[in-house]
């Protein structure tokens, strides 16, 4: 069947515009056009590991599969089926080690050497989760070099601007997870350190909480921060010792009082989330062969050292019939979800022998337990459709009906391909169903096909976040398990050259029930938005679903700005003692602010006051139409090899003041009349189109300072005039031929503006003279020396004990 591929895959026939721009941005490779073109190439690479007579079968039942809602995670939708050297997989975890280079005595590599690693990982567009608690503490004893540590926020530190300079494939930065454990001696640095603005912008980070620190804060118990690291000999001095398990104490204090510090900072800048250590490690598959210390980016994916996840979610809103009981009984068809899950669980296997692999540790990790992630996005979107309230029982029923369906249907599909391509390598049939772990709660059935047969996965299910596939494949259903944000919103979009754009993005259940004939003017009960409901809500869906997924849930917790800090300490504590792995809150305030604006009253507590648009800094889309003002300007400078003449043309466009009371001059366009002699006249030809550029963007002032400061090793050159105190002028001196054309362009558009200020608007438009020729009559040249700080001449010599400058007679530093 013919599909075409300009319309979205989803129920809605027109895409909307943020949808179309996600997709273009992120997705589409040179020469496509569209879902289509994205879905045949990802479904050919996924089959071409199948046996070669069944390459052709299994890339159509891909191709299928994509059109009915089960796509890969963004690294698949962009990288699968190109020659791009970038990873598929989205999610890993890399050891970090208590040395500075090669491995220590656990066997995990040194600091840099992780940090090289990380690198590695990134560049090839994978996001990366560190445990740092290895690392001993401040102050603690270094033998080999005699010194002190200096402890991990500070190499946490080295690893947040190292990801700030790799850029991961696809144009985008590497994401990272940070992780603590509550005993580490450095927990409370860590704990405090996103408090200090701009500080670990490129992490997300998390404590570590073992169930005995949860234990000693309900019976108000003192809690020890300890390191087989020996502390130094002030930390002795001050009270450190050593247990009788060989870890050195280096403090105590009480439980409710390191707990209220988190629980602080956590309420005022969202960070540090909460990994509940023992709760992930005892539902591990693999308890058996691996111990977890640390997640993914998101906190969906707990991972040992160099684990891994390739991950794709399922579109569920592609499985309600009869949306909102228009046509029929809303339902959800739960045979054609099970055919989608089992279909993808093939599909995200192939990927592990597929992708590009940044290290060899992450390929034979991988190969030895082949992980991977089935999920869904829409869930909230899917409940509103099918008329029920994601706030209420009857709506976690339907996700518990919708998740256990996806968990069944994945683990049986992985026994099916465990016998036609073998069991995982490390798979132990005891181990793995050892009670406990999550396959021991499994359906009888399944379990007793796993020991017969074994499983081609250790682990098959992962909840994440879905922000970019939602909106580029998924009509912008709602974000993973997450309920819909708002109906209709503005969504700030930070673009490629840096600026921001807004959309008006509507919610894809929101905008099915108007084009089905509802009106939205007055939405059934069931529309229920994520800010609309209690925080004690959001965590009973993660309790409902989180038990069958075999790995994590990434969710935001979402609470009003006024939400009481009792209440909000409090909700970390159910989340524990409903055996939850982990938990991040959202509470908008002004320190955090907000990606995502509804643009209504109710979600802002009082309107700020907007500042004046200026209309130097709009973006002006493309040039106008029509003859523009222009002015064409000699410029005449000296260099070392002598007097320069150069033509520049600048044109304006008159546009009202701030106020409105006025006009302005605005340049939007350079350019060097052609016929001009020199070698220089083709990077000057290239730099005024750049400039051109940043007039229309709104950044050319900024673009002209930056210019103004490139130096060149040919010498000063002089053009324009320095005014003294006493008001004679004197030669002024740049340290390029860049600089100096840069300075004559801010002397065009400021004489244009001083001359538009003193005619009347309507005749503004037309050229006015330039106030100030530019250049001077000819001059000695100035003495050689250094640079002056006042008129920039390189002239400045040591005169009766000060320095002089011998062009423009400033006297600088005596003595």
């Amino acid at each position: 069947m013919k599909r075409d591929h300009a319309a979205s895959p989803s129920k809605n026939s027109e895409v909307q515009a943020i949808s179309f721009d996600v997709l273009k941005e992120k997705y589409l490779k040179p020469g496509e056009t569209g879902f289509e073109d994205v879905f045949k190439r990802v479904a050919r690479a996924l089959a071409s590991v199948e046996k070669e007579e069944q390459r052709e079968h299994y890339e159509a039942v891909f191709l299928e599969n994509l059109y009915a809602g089960a796509i890969g995670a963004g690294r698949i939708m962009s990288a699968a089926g190109t020659d791009i050297q970038a990873t598929l997989i989205n999610c890993f975890v890399q050891p970090v080690g208590d040395c500075i280079q090669g491995l220590d005595d656990g066997g995990y590599p040194g600091i840099y050497e992780a940090l090289r690693e990380a690198a590695e990982t990134m560049r090839r567009g994978g996001g990366v989760g560190y445990d740092f608690s290895r690392i001993r503490p401040r102050g603690a004893e270094v033998k080999g070099t005699h010194s002190m540590a200096s402890g991990p926020c500070s190499y946490i530190n080295v690893f947040d601007q190292s990801c700030s300079t790799v850029e991961s494939a696809g144009a985008r930065r590497g994401a990272q997870m940070g992780v603590l454990r509550i005993d580490h001696p450095d927990v409370l640095d860590f704990i405090t350190a996103k408090r200090t603005p701009g500080r670990w912008n490129n992490f997300n980070v998390s404590v570590g909480m073992p169930d005995a620190f949860m234990r000693a804060l309900d019976e108000n118990q003192p809690w020890e921060l300890v390191h087989r690291a020996k502390p130094g000999a002030e930390s002795i001095a001050n009270g450190a010792y050593q247990r009788a398990d060989g870890l050195w104490v280096y403090q105590t204090l009480q439980a409710r009082e390191l707990w209220d510090t988190v629980m602080k900072s956590t309420y005022d800048f969202a960070e540090p989330g909460i990994l509940f250590l023992d709760h992930i490690n005892e539902d591990n598959n693999l308890s058996y062969c691996e111990d977890i210390a640390a997640t993914n980016p998101c906190g969906e994916q707990p991972l040992p050292p160099y684990g891994c996840c390739d991950l794709g979610p399922i579109i569920l809103t592609r499985f309600v019939r009869h949306a909102f009981g228009f046509d029929g009984i809303a339902a959800f068809d739960f045979e054609a979800f099970a055919k989608s899950v089992a279909t993808q669980v093939r599909a995200l296997d192939n990927v592990l022998d597929v992708t590009f692999w940044p290290l060899p540790q992450q390929r034979e990790e991988s190969a030895a337990k082949r992980r991977i992630g089935v999920g869904f996005t829409g869930m909230g979107n899917a409940l509103t459709m099918l008329c029920l309230r994601y706030d209420s029982a009857e709506g976690r029923e339907m996700a518990k009906k919708i998740a256990t369906c996806m968990r069944d249907a994945a683990y049986k599909a992985s026994v099916e391909l465990a016998q036609e391509k073998g069991a995982f390598p490390k798979f132990d049939a005891a181990g793995y169903l050892a009670k406990g772990t999550f396959a021991s709660r499994l359906p009888a059935d399944i379990q007793k096909s796993i020991r017969k047969h074994g499983i081609r996965n250790s682990h098959l299910l992962s909840i994440a976040p879905t922000g970019t596939v939602s909106l580029a494949f998924a009509d912008n259903a709602s974000n993973g398990i997450e309920p819909a944000f708002s109906w209709m919103y503005r969504r700030k979009k930070r673009e490629s050259d840096g600026s921001t754009s807004e959309y008006q993005v509507e919610d894809h259940s929101w905008r099915l029930y108007r084009e089905l004939g509802g009106d939205v003017a007055k939405l059934p009960e069931y529309f229920v938005s994520a800010l609309e409901m209690a925080a004690s809500d959001h965590i009973a869906m993660m309790e409902a679903v989180q038990p069958l997924v075999d790995t994590a849930i990434s969710k935001t917790v979402n609470v009003p700005a006024d939400y009481p800090y009792d209440d909000f300490k409090g909700l970390y504590q159910q989340a524990w003692r409903a055996r939850l792995k982990g938990l991040a809150t959202y509470r908008p305030n002004a320190i955090l602010g907000s990606v995502l604006d509804t643009g209504t009253a109710a979600a802002k507590p009082a309107a700020p006051v907007e500042a004046p648009i200026d209309p130097m800094r709009t973006v002006i889309e493309k040039r106008p139409k029509g003859a523009l003002s222009a002015v064409a300007e000699k410029i005449e400078y000296w260099t070392q090899e002598g007097h320069k003449t150069l033509y520049i043309v600048a044109s304006f466009l008159p546009l009202p003041t701030a106020d409105g009371k006025g006009t302005v001059q605005r340049a939007i366009e350079f350019f060097m009349p052609l016929g001009q002699s020199g070698e220089s006249q083709q990077w000057i030809t290239s730099t005024m189109r750049m400039l051109s550029l940043a007039a229309r963007g709104g950044f050319l002032e900024r673009a002209l300072r930056d210019m103004r400061k490139v130096a060149w090793d040919r010498g000063p050159v002089r053009l324009g005039t320095y005014e003294k105190a006493d008001g004679s002028l004197v030669p002024l001196w740049h340290d390029s031929e860049v600089a100096a054309i840069a300075y004559a362009l801010q002397q065009i558009i400021q004489h244009r503006n001083e001359a538009a200020a003193h005619v009347d608007a309507a005749a503004s438009v037309a050229p006015a003279p330039v106030a100030q020729k530019l250049s001077v009559p000819a001059s000695p040249p100035a003495m050689v020396g250094k640079k002056c700080g006042e008129c920039g001449a390189y002239a400045v010599i040591r005169k009766d004990g000060c320095d002089y400058c011998t062009q423009c007679g400033h006297v600088g530093t005596c003595g």
